[in-house]
């Protein structure tokens, strides 16, 4: 089983807890206009990694994760779900904590073949980092290009099969940010035991210039971040605490 692999980060802080080993994989369903990674949307150049070779070169900074471990993010990875489950098998078999950060967009409970992949791999995974890009569908869709209901009915899976998860909110001005779908989102999110850490991310203009170098339009352009009051604001009333 091979991977189509983007890019590696050996000492990643901000993927889970710890240190960790971040592993970029290729291919995304999702457009999110707030996107830093375009560059890992299409399947085109990328690297060829075995599960025992992505292993291998983990291991080799393994006394670093001692309190952290492997994160596989993307692009989107459960779009590679089978190298997941061999990876993070082999990982778990070397006592290597493993996360998995999505947005959960592939996830379809009405087909048996795929449900049986998901019950495989949650298996093999400590924690899911998931995204929720909008709590309104119709916001969603015009935010990602695609329905938020695969994200929300995956949360609700894991949260039914007792697997940990931490919810990643960004919070784009005039995207994202108002109050009522914000309170709406905090409702979901902490009807959910298996929730141990909302993640609230402001947004940023970080990887607006991958856009220009891709020769793909950026959406955002005029988009300010969000102040320190908003942030804060956001944060709150997603804990549930306003």
């Amino acid at each position: 089983m091979k991977g189509l692999i983007h890019s590696k980060d050996t000492f990643g802080t901000l993927d889970g807890p710890g240190i960790r080993y971040v592993l970029f994989l290729k291919g995304c369903q999702l457009r999110c206009a707030y996107c830093h990674n375009p560059d890992t949307w299409a399947i085109n150049s990328f690297t060829e990694m075995s599960a025992k070779e992505v292993l291998d070169d983990v291991l080799k900074y393994k006394n670093y994760y001692t309190n952290g471990g492997i994160t596989i993010s993307g692009g989107e990875p459960l779009l590679q779900i089978d190298f997941l489950i061999e990876l993070t098998k082999m990982c778990k078999e070397k006592g290597i904590s493993t996360a998995i950060d999505t947005s959960g967009c592939t996830f379809d409970e009405t087909n048996i073949e795929l449900l049986k992949k998901f019950e495989e791999l949650i298996k093999y995974v400590d924690l899911f980092l998931l995204d929720i890009k909008h709590i309104d569908e119709h916001k969603c869709i015009n935010l990602t290009g695609k329905t938020n209901k695969n994200t929300l009915n995956f949360a609700k899976y894991l949260n039914e099969n007792k697997v940990k998860m931490w919810i990643r909110y960004v919070l784009v001005p005039g995207y994202t940010d108002d109050l009522e779908d914000l309170r709406k989102t905090s409702l979901f999110i902490n009807s959910m035991e298996m929730v141990q850490k909302i993640e609230l991310l402001p947004y940023h203009t970080l990887g607006a210039k991958k856009y220009k170098e891709l020769h793909i339009p950026y959406r955002l352009e005029e988009v300010r971040t969000p102040s320190k009051e908003e942030i804060e604001l956001a944060k709150q009333i997603l804990k549930g605490v306003k």
